[in-house]
């Protein structure tokens, strides 16, 4: 059987010769073979570099995209110390603050708010970030940012707990007898035995004598609730009695006028009788009494200098 060939005439329009080609179809078919693949070939060799193109241009993103996230993490790095120097700072205010307000210290322990220990076992995501420094670094500010976390908790409830402890403290403060109940000076101090002015015999004098002129106000060196208000003749005279509260109560004696009532509640300062004569007295003052449980205390420690007052 003859083999198919094709056959191409190529005919001038004007004078010349025609001329025509003869190719087998196997012939042919290389040929056609032949283009389709140098075709593909180019088509990839095309693609291939596009592709290089991209991940050049991408792999270029990326460099600088790791370089931003580098100066970030030196940059954040920075900014943790910063805050962990506040949060020490903080703290040791925490231990003025604590100590102002009679709270004991912290333990070292607590200070260190759960920091150390064995770690907890990484993640699939932790395990791929350790695989790089930057990852390693992100992984480090994340622990970092935990134990801030924990110090800042500890420092709120500890800053409330001193807050509660300053309140109770100004409360007992506020009702803790500190200065002189009327202005002049003591002409009897508190003692275990006296020569008593009138009866000439050794008594305990369990207050002091305030000598003043007659009608100087007498006012309340704190606040309290006035419990007591009489007349005893063979003794204090008119007579004030204050409960300040904290087993603490007060005494003010040989009054000419009381100003309060029983019931009425007083504030360190506020006027509540006038100085007399009244009772057993040798001369207008005041006899103030400090009881402390039930128990009479001298009441100079309940005098204080008048810089630590409120």
């Amino acid at each position: 059987m003859a083999e198919r060939r094709w056959s191409v005439v190529w005919v001038p329009h004007g004078a010349g010769a025609s001329r025509s080609w003869s190719v087998s179809y196997r012939t042919l078919k290389l040929l056609a073979g032949t283009a389709a693949g140098c075709g593909l070939i180019g088509a990839a060799f095309v693609l291939t570099a596009i592709r290089k193109t991209v991940d050049s241009s991408r792999l270029g993103r990326l460099e600088e995209a790791n370089r931003l996230l580098a100066q970030e993490v030196v940059s954040t790095r920075t900014l943790l110390h910063q805050v962990n120097d506040s949060v020490a700072a903080i703290m040791r205010q925490d231990e003025m603050i604590r100590l102002i307000a009679g709270l004991p210290p912290h333990s070292p322990d607590v200070l260190q708010a759960g920091v150390g220990g064995p770690a907890p076992k990484p993640t699939e995501a932790q395990q791929v970030l350790a695989s790089t420094p930057l990852g390693e670094q992100a992984l480090q500010m994340h622990l970092d940012v935990e134990g801030m976390i924990r110090r800042a908790d500890l420092l709120a409830n500890s800053f409330k707990e001193a807050k509660d402890s300053l309140q109770a403290h100004q409360d007992e403060m506020r009702h803790t007898p500190s200065i002189m109940p009327t202005r002049g000076f003591i002409s009897s101090p508190f003692t275990e035995a006296r020569l008593h002015p009138i009866f000439h015999d050794m008594r305990p004098h369990l207050g002091i004598d305030i000598a003043a002129p007659m009608a100087t106000p007498i006012v309340a060196p704190a606040a309290g609730l006035v419990i007591d208000i009489n007349t005893d003749p063979q003794g204090y005279g008119k007579f004030v009695r204050i409960d300040h509260g904290y087993g603490v109560v007060t005494l003010y004696g040989h009054c000419s006028k009381i100003l309060v009532r029983i019931g009425q509640r007083v504030k360190r300062g506020d006027e509540i009788a006038l100085i007399g004569d009244t009772g057993l007295s040798s001369g207008p003052h005041l006899h103030y009494e400090v009881d402390v449980n039930g128990r009479p205390i001298n009441p100079m420690k309940y005098i204080f200098p008048e810089t630590i007052v409120d």
